[in-house]
């Protein structure tokens, strides 16, 4: 853990509703066969599909018409109080009480700001969990599962042990990879990402090193940073698969396609606005972390729905 100023918050019950505090917006654009049905405000990378009809499965070939789309399926929450799980609205026991809590540190004189955070990954496929268009074959079909707790992962909490995850942090830490960041942060405030510049989460920062440490004090940015690196890491792991890559299916992408992603905070206030990875917090941000947090959630503890896009073959015809 690092010294800082302020080393806990307290974890405040309060169940998350799917119903209500989703922005359902986010599933749009919904694309069948490559013709928009309904389209959205919200900035969104074209689809890599390149024919409406799809043609899937080994030995016997399956035939269907292409699909797109963007699923809530996944959350993720970032806190300051470790062990303590917003979206349940549930404060387990810290085995070792004051320890890896989250840390915010001012500037000093040879140091940047500095925020770290723990980090929970849920899956969570809404339209499954409330029973919502079950036959259509592209949807996420489990249950709620609470998939991976960064408190026991010492990858998260060492920047030095990190580097067995992703060694090539060391080639993006020099000023010329960070001043091509400027491009990607302009990019994601203008529309989104550029999946190329992969080092890169446009205004949230570096990508890299992939742990609970990341360079800024202000809030609710480092914890959408947060957020999206969790994304990255379990992408790395392989503990996560891409559904926008590949119709016939989920793909491993150990570098990640950023475009693929949305983020809406939820906790501690829900935020209206579904922002593509990297927008600055000022377009979407205001308010959503009040030093005296909310009657039911608690400042600095956050929660993050996640927007996946989905590219898929609804098919026609089984073979």
């Amino acid at each position: 853990m690092l010294p800082g100023r302020s080393a806990r918050a307290v974890c405040r019950e309060s169940f998350f509703n799917p119903i209500t505090d989703i922005d359902w917006n986010g599933i749009f654009p919904v694309k069948i066969g490559g013709v928009e049905l309904m389209g959205s405000d919200i900035d969104t990378p074209p689809d890599n599909i390149s024919s409406p009809i799809c043609v899937c499965g080994s030995p016997i070939a399956k035939i269907g018409i292409t699909a797109s789309f963007w699923e809530p399926a996944r959350m993720v929450e970032t806190v300051k109080d470790p062990y303590c799980f917003p979206l349940i609205g549930a404060q387990l026991s810290n085995p070792k009480p004051g320890f890896m809590g989250g840390t915010s540190e001012e500037s000093g004189e040879d140091l940047p700001p500095e925020t770290f955070q723990q980090a929970h990954w849920y899956i969570f496929p809404v339209w499954g969990i409330l029973n919502l268009f079950l036959d259509v074959p592209c949807l996420e079909k489990g249950g709620f599962d609470i998939a991976y707790m960064t408190e026991i992962d010492p990858l998260w909490n060492s920047d030095i042990s990190s580097f067995l995850l992703n060694p090539e942090a060391l080639l993006f830490g020099n000023p010329a990879a960070q001043l091509a960041c400027g491009a990607d942060s302009v990019a994601s405030n203008a529309g989104y990402p550029l999946d190329p510049l992969f080092w890169c989460m446009g205004s949230w920062g570096s990508a890299y090193p992939m742990t609970g440490h990341i360079v800024t004090a202000d809030s609710v940015q480092a914890n959408a940073g947060l957020a999206a690196r969790m994304i990255y890491k379990l992408s790395r792991e392989a503990l996560t698969w891409d559904p926008g890559v590949n119709v016939c299916g989920p793909v491993v992408t150990p570098i990640w396609i950023k475009s693929h992603y949305r983020f809406q905070i939820v906790k501690p206030v829900r935020g209206s606005i579904v922002t593509p990875m990297g927008r600055s917090d000022l377009l979407w941000g205001a308010d959503k972390n009040p030093a005296w947090g909310t009657v039911s959630n608690a400042p600095d503890n956050f929660l993050w729905m996640i927007f996946r896009k989905v590219s898929c073959c609804v098919y026609l015809y089984g073979g």
